[in-house]
């Protein structure tokens, strides 16, 4: 059952900004699977006259190879409109003279080509997967602790993630034992950060009010959209669990059970066709599961 209630601000709305992972589709060892549905809406949405942009902690590949799987799932997106840690991070770096020592996936290493990381000032933890091994915190913590003023970056500060085989550990656990450990506080590059939804806001020229956010991570997505002024709605798919509904500190501004359907009510909301007979035609379903 959705919450409708959020549809009363649909019609003022100029942009909205989606979450990937979770939201668009579910990652896995094959690269992932599109969440059903999911294609047809950006499509819905990219026909629109809502402006559109990604916003990930996607931290496992470069931009561009990321993007490029995306488009092999069939989602109409290009490099342009994807908002990711990694390059944040490196406008950072080079604007504070930082080298940095980088604790990620190997497939984010080119990300960082561009920057100087011998003789490390500074620590660069993401979405390492099978690089936090003891050996590779250890070598990270030795960087900070021999620090006279440690610098450790966070890509993000999710606590897990869903892929098609069950939910994973995120970067954020690991982010605490550094901090734990070398009695620091990361700065966060990446979701729930104001700075990057402020990025993602002036690249689309509008104001907080004028945007929805669309995640599945109630804190880092939801949560921090509103402290930036927009409006966050929660999706039933990616990490979502029916105990965020519930949460002590973030209330989302309504909760649907997919991107198809929030597609569907703003759109419908706006004076939009409805999506419920094109996606029962596209994807073998009938519509009543987005109109309940």
């Amino acid at each position: 059952m959705a919450d409708a209630s959020w549809t009363s601000s649909a019609k003022s709305l100029k942009g909205v900004i989606l979450d990937l992972c979770g939201v668009l589709y579910d990652s896995g060892e094959d690269g992932g699977t599109p969440i059903p549905g999911s294609v047809e809406a950006v499509k819905r949405l990219k026909a629109s006259d809502l402006k559109l942009r990604f916003c990930t902690n996607e931290t496992q590949a470069s931009r561009d190879r990321f993007v490029a799987k995306l488009q092999r799932m069939g989602f109409d997106i290009s490099v342009c409109e994807v908002f990711s840690p990694a390059p944040a991070a490196v406008a950072v770096l080079q604007d504070r003279g930082l080298r940095p020592h980088l604790l990620v996936y190997d497939g984010l290493l080119p990300e960082f080509d561009s920057v100087d990381k011998t003789n490390p000032n500074c620590v660069v933890i993401g979405d390492a997967a099978e690089q936090f091994s003891y050996q590779n915190l250890n070598d990270a913590f030795r960087v900070l602790i021999g620090l006279e003023k440690p610098v450790l970056f966070s890509l993000g500060k999710g606590r897990y993630y869903k892929e098609t085989d069950g939910l994973n550990l995120d970067v954020g656990p690991y982010m605490k034992a550094l901090e734990y450990a070398c009695d620091v506080e990361a700065e966060v590059i990446g979701k729930p950060s104001a700075a990057f939804f402020h990025s993602v806001l002036h690249d689309m020229g509008l104001e907080p009010h004028e945007v929805l956010m669309i995640g599945d991570d109630l804190v880092n997505d939801v949560g921090g959209a509103q402290r930036c002024g927009m409006k966050g709605l929660q999706v039933r798919t990616g990490k979502y669990r029916p105990s965020d509904e519930k949460h002590p500190s973030v209330t989302a501004d309504g909760t649907v059970d997919d991107l198809a359907q929030a597609v569907d009510l703003m759109l419908e909301e706006r004076g939009g066709a409805s999506l419920t007979s094109c996606w029962g035609r596209a994807g073998g379903e009938t519509g009543d599961s987005l109109t309940q």
